[in-house]
């Protein structure tokens, strides 16, 4: 049994080059040899900015599987799959957003830098909004504790952290958990106790900054 579980994909949205050789794909075969590894094609993240042409997304998908082995994945060492085919992907998106606020995701820094790369695409949907949110219900549904990413992706790990706590504090309480809770703040006293809810109310909203 594996200590540790990787997790990591691409988006199919063209042929894939040399650069995605070096970029990514030397390490995932190198990771494969050391860890538990679950690569998958990320056809639903590629939805969120290609939603208009769809006949490049089912063009690439399988020829992006064949590079994989042509490069030196193997399945025998790492588990590869086509993100759609695993619906709880975007059920879990769906319980996720439920909780998530959008603030948290409006300030996401790739949301706006996205924007701008892309200007001749329609980006005002939820589902480029949404993409974050996605990538944490891709982490999270496998428990996945080491996930390679660009680092454009940081925030998008962080944000993952985030939503996670948020969502384990609505739905993971005890019962009698929130009188607890306050019965210890207000052992804290009155000033310190305003400050508190304050911080709380602030990270609820915005979350880390």
């Amino acid at each position: 049994m594996f200590a540790n579980r990787v997790l990591s994909g691409m988006r199919p949205t063209g042929r894939m080059h040399i650069g995605h050789y070096h970029g990514a794909l030397k390490n995932w075969i190198r990771l494969q040899e050391e860890y538990e590894c679950l690569y998958f094609v990320a056809d639903w993240h590629a939805l969120t900015t290609h939603y208009e042409s769809t006949e490049v997304i089912a063009d690439s998908v399988w020829e992006m599987i064949i590079d994989w082995l042509a490069a030196g994945l193997d399945p025998a060492r790492a588990t590869l799959f086509i993100q759609s085919r695993v619906p709880e992907h975007a059920e879990l998106t769906l319980l996720l957003g439920m909780v998530t606020p959008v603030g948290w995701l409006e300030r996401v820094p790739t949301y706006k830098d996205q924007q701008q790369k892309l200007a001749d695409k329609d980006l005002s949907t939820f589902g480029f909004l949404g993409y974050p949110l996605m990538q944490s219900a891709d982490i999270l549904i496998y428990r996945a504790n080491m996930v390679p990413v660009g680092e454009d992706q940081v925030s998008h790990l962080e944000i993952t952290r985030e939503i996670a706590r948020r969502f384990n504090f609505i739905y993971g309480r005890e019962p009698g958990f929130e009188e607890k809770a306050q019965a210890a703040v207000k052992k804290l006293g009155a000033k310190k106790a305003k400050l508190y809810e304050q911080f709380r109310t602030a990270f609820q909203q915005e979350g880390e900054e």
